[in-house]
């Protein structure tokens, strides 16, 4: 059986601002073959307001787009060498001298010519939902500091001190997809909303995020996990570069890197996808890492445990690092999340923090009609943490704390966003400040109280993008 050619199509333009226009011309391109090519003018073809650089980033992001590049040679050069199958151009060069026509003939390509259809909505307003954070949605409750007695300036003292703290995040690592579509309707075949993807963006989730959140709180980082040997892993090996984080990546060729896309309308999520095997990770894997993980724990301070139970972190691995983590001395916090997969939290024993939603504290304990404060405690015999921040979603967090004493203090922190534009990256972020604030001294309401902060303003955009020290001083000054 032989392959259907593929058939390339060439776009080409000054994009200084990519607005409905293009994404209607971009659309009907693809359309129209299976490859499709986007020459970017180069600076030095004329005067533009728009670096190139940011002209090609624009369009790398298209979903429509297959290759996008500067292009610093008249396009009728481009297309003598390259000879693409068609060339698309505006319908306001349709009764206009176009240099491309002969050279096209001259091997059977052809010049067609479309406005598109008009149901796009501005490329920079999806980026904008994607990236902006919105603090104003914030409100931060003064009567949890009256009670513990504290204030802002300690807040921003402890956050100071997350400078220099080594911390050891190790977990699955998530390539999140964000496709912002445009919804088109209702199929009249079937009861089927119809839409049509327009932007397409990836962030580092996972443990990956939780690292990044931990770097950009001014921790030094190392950071263990297990990748794929696929285009997802050099995605993520790139992120955790720019982030600044030693990285140990472990390659395993039986199984792709984690991949979950969301495909959103406005600020919804309609449906997602998830790309992954959940088998544990080989036994000659899990040696180099013990091997590794060894030698950074001597002189960490925090060892944190971000779990997906995709297979990066099998039980006798945990159990081994575990008592590595105790040798040494550090903090150790985990989660370990069950959305649409089955964790356990309680295979983390001795913790000085972990933060299991409501529904993965049931799952651990096998307790599904109990209360809060019950279900707590079956932990607290299961797997003896030291405190346990019960996330509620909407309602907050309720914070648990055990003391060698047998004693028990319990206190709730209301949700400080109640406008969340995507509520996904809001466990990691609590994790990763509230281990650091622990690190630095804080007592566990400082810690619930920064890491609730946190968490707020992680929900305030789209996407994960690693929070910053700055981003929460910000909050504080407010």
């Amino acid at each position: 059986m032989t392959n259907k050619k593929k058939k390339t199509i060439f776009v080409h333009g000054k994009f200084e601002v990519l607005h409905p226009g293009h994404l209607r011309l971009l659309k009907f391109a693809k359309e129209s073959g299976t490859f499709l090519e986007v020459g970017v003018y180069a600076d030095s073809m004329g005067k533009y307001f728009v670096p190139e650089d940011l002209r090609l980033e624009a369009l790398m992001a298209s979903i429509f787009v297959d290759k996008a590049f500067i292009l610093d040679v008249l396009p009728e050069e481009y297309i003598r060498k390259n000879k693409p199958d068609i060339v698309v151009k505006g319908n306001e060069h349709e009764n206009m001298f176009n240099p491309e026509s002969e050279i096209l003939k001259e091997y059977g390509g052809k010049l067609i010519f479309s406005s598109g259809d008009s149901r796009f909505s501005s490329i920079e307003l999806l980026r904008a939902e994607l990236n902006a954070i919105d603090l104003s949605s914030i409100k931060k409750p003064q009567e949890f500091c009256d009670r513990h007695t504290f204030d802002y300036q300690e807040l921003k003292q402890i956050l100071n001190r997350f400078e220099g703290i080594k911390t050891i995040v190790i977990g699955d690592t998530i390539i999140d997809e964000y496709i912002a579509c445009e919804a088109l309707g209702m199929s009249q075949e079937d009861p089927t909303i119809v839409v049509t993807p327009l932007l397409s963006e990836k962030f580092l989730g996972g443990a990956g995020i939780v690292a990044a959140h931990t770097k950009g709180l001014g921790a030094t980082v190392s950071f263990f996990t297990v990748l794929g040997c696929d285009d997802a892993a050099g995605y993520a090996k790139e992120k955790l570069k720019e982030y600044g984080i030693n990285s140990f990546c472990y390659p395993d060729d039986t199984r792709p890197t984690n991949l979950k896309q969301r495909f959103r309308v406005g600020n919804k999520t309609m449906l997602r996808v998830n790309q992954l095997k959940q088998h544990h990770i080989s036994i000659e894997i899990q040696t180099e890492i013990l091997k590794d993980i060894e030698k950074e724990l001597k002189d960490a301070h925090v060892l944190i445990f971000s779990d997906f139970s995709y297979g990066c972190l099998p039980q006798r691995m945990i159990n081994e690092i575990l008592s590595l983590g105790e040798k040494y001395g550090l903090i150790m916090s985990a989660d370990s999340q069950s959305s649409s997969q089955n964790g356990d939290i309680s295979r983390f024993n001795n913790m000085t923090l972990v933060t299991p939603t409501e529904r993965e504290i049931r799952l651990a304990v096998d307790d599904f009609e109990s209360g809060l404060i019950v279900i707590s405690d079956k932990l607290k015999a299961k797997a003896n943490p030291q405190n346990i921040f019960i996330t509620l979603a909407a309602e907050g967090v309720i914070i648990n704390r055990y003391t060698s004493k047998d004693e028990f203090f319990t206190d709730r922190l209301p949700a400080m966003n109640q406008n969340p534009k995507d509520v996904a990256g809001a466990g990691d972020s609590m994790l990763a400040t509230a281990s650091l604030a622990l690190a630095a001294g804080a007592n566990i309401w400082q810690a619930s109280y920064l890491s609730s902060i946190a968490a707020a303003c992680q929900v305030s955009r789209v996407g994960n993008l690693p929070l910053t020290k700055e981003d929460i001083h910000k909050e504080l000054s407010l």
